[in-house]
């Protein structure tokens, strides 16, 4: 049987000779069969179960992935915001359900959230495409997940991208967020240079300056300038930034009597990216716990 999407007031009538023909459009392989989490950062989610496959897309650690396939050579189909690959699996922690809640944007037109995980159960609720919902567990290829507005019910894996990127608040861009995210992944490995603000080179503040010019913000060329630069929202709890926004650090010995020692910009999962001089490299870095969570002063979010 082929599936659509739920559409209000409209009734789709296919010949079983043609619904045998396109049977294979929604293919039992491209269903969700269970959901993991990355266990590393920059993780390369390959084009086919090899390592000297194409990557298609880096993963974060944390990251939520749909299992569409286990295969025999240790690898895992996945999904991940609309991307499918391969992932091996000595990455990889499947979840079980009752353990997690993960963000899903959905990724057709009325969609419906259905009282039973089956195509012809009772609609609870029709839901716009790019919505936001919570996958709060996966069974048989359908999501139980728990809508905007507090509907729960189930929706068929294949109508939902799992993705971090939070649905964002009135008037903040959540398309600007994650675009920002983008933009400061292509200068992951780029060389620390002290005073460095270019392609081959950077500090910590000369890559955010690097990264937010392309989107029209002009920052000074200091953390502590950015910090005090007046552009933006403050944000003081960590549980409130959201991908795209900047952090800042204060160590007392490196500040020297300034407002900020270091800045990066957040990704989600407590992670940054940030030109660090310890690694001597654009990197990834944590403020969850260690130096980074014992220095973080707050965020800002411009775009």
């Amino acid at each position: 049987m082929i599936h659509f999407p739920c559409k209000a007031a409209r009734v789709f009538l296919i010949s079983a000779a043609t619904a045998a023909m396109l049977a294979g459009l929604a293919s039992a392989d491209e269903l969700a069969v269970g959901l993991a989490k990355t266990t590393g950062n920059a993780l390369n989610m390959r084009e086919y179960p090899t390592t000297d496959s194409a990557v298609v897309m880096n993963l974060d650690k944390n990251a939520t992935l749909a299992l569409l396939e286990r295969t025999e050579e240790e690898w895992f189909k996945v999904s991940y915001e609309g991307k499918t690959g391969y992932v091996s699996t000595n990455y990889l922690e499947e979840l079980e359900n009752g353990s997690f809640e993960a963000r899903a944007q959905v990724n057709s037109e009325g969609v419906c959230v259905r009282y039973l995980p089956a195509d012809d159960s009772d609609i609870l609720q029709i839901i716009e495409n790019k919505a936001y919902v919570t996958v709060l567990a996966c069974y048989d290829g359908w999501y139980l997940v728990r809508c905007q507005y507090g509907t729960e019910g189930y929706i068929r894996s294949d109508y939902l991208n799992l993705t971090d990127i939070s649905s964002g608040k009135s008037g903040t861009s959540t398309a600007g967020n994650s675009s920002v995210v983008a933009a400061a992944k292509r200068y992951l490995g780029v060389r620390y240079v002290y005073g460095g603000a270019s392609s081959r080179s950077v500090d910590c503040s000369g890559f955010t300056m690097l990264v937010f010019r392309q989107f029209g913000v002009s920052f000074p060329h200091s953390a502590s300038g950015q910090w005090t630069s007046g552009k933006g929202k403050k944000i003081y709890s960590k549980s409130a930034l959201r991908a795209g926004d900047l952090v800042f650090f204060r160590d007392p010995k490196v500040a020297r009597g300034k407002a900020a020692s270091h800045v990066g910009i957040y990704i989600g999962n407590n992670q940054f990216i940030h030109a660090s001089s310890s690694s001597r490299k654009v990197t990834y870095g944590t403020i969850a716990s260690g130096y980074h969570s014992r220095y973080f002063i707050g965020g800002l979010r411009v775009v």
